[in-house]
């Protein structure tokens, strides 16, 4: 029932490794570069894409001490203004309670010599002052 022809099945053999030596060489090999080739992008890729991501991490934490260093010199400027405008107030305050000691004094100057003016008159009409009163006095 089975006939087995050995030339037949050496035409077979020869034609099936024929077959494996041209798909070899036209199929598998090329569809086996390229996908090495693609393994070797997909690689590379990911390596930049690491590189990516420390790069990243490098200029975020750059760019917080930046925004740290803005921070203090923000800071230092504000108390150099509040510095500068709290000793011009001062002395501004110092200017006016200098000048208002000032008039003070002045005025103290004033008041007592009119005291002294108003003294030296009552005591020059005290006589007359006394006949005046003694008169009164005298008519009740």
């Amino acid at each position: 029932m089975l006939d087995i022809i050995p030339t037949l099945l050496l035409a077979t053999g020869v034609v099936f490794l024929v077959l494996l030596v041209v798909l070899n060489k036209t199929l598998y090999k090329p569809l086996l570069d390229f996908m090495e080739n693609r393994d070797k992008s997909i690689a590379k890729d990911l390596e930049g894409a690491d590189k990516n991501s420390s790069d990243i991490l490098i200029y975020k934490q750059e760019a917080e001490k930046i925004i740290v260093d803005a921070k203090k010199e923000a800071n230092q400027i504000k108390e150099l203004a509040l510095q500068s405008t709290r000793d011009s107030i001062l002395q501004k305050i110092e200017s006016k309670k200098s000048e208002l000691e000032e008039e003070h004094n002045k005025f103290a100057k004033e008041l007592k010599s009119q005291r002294d003016e108003l003294k030296a008159t009552l005591l020059e009409k005290m006589p007359l002052l006394q006949d005046s009163v003694s008169l009164k006095i005298s008519q009740i």
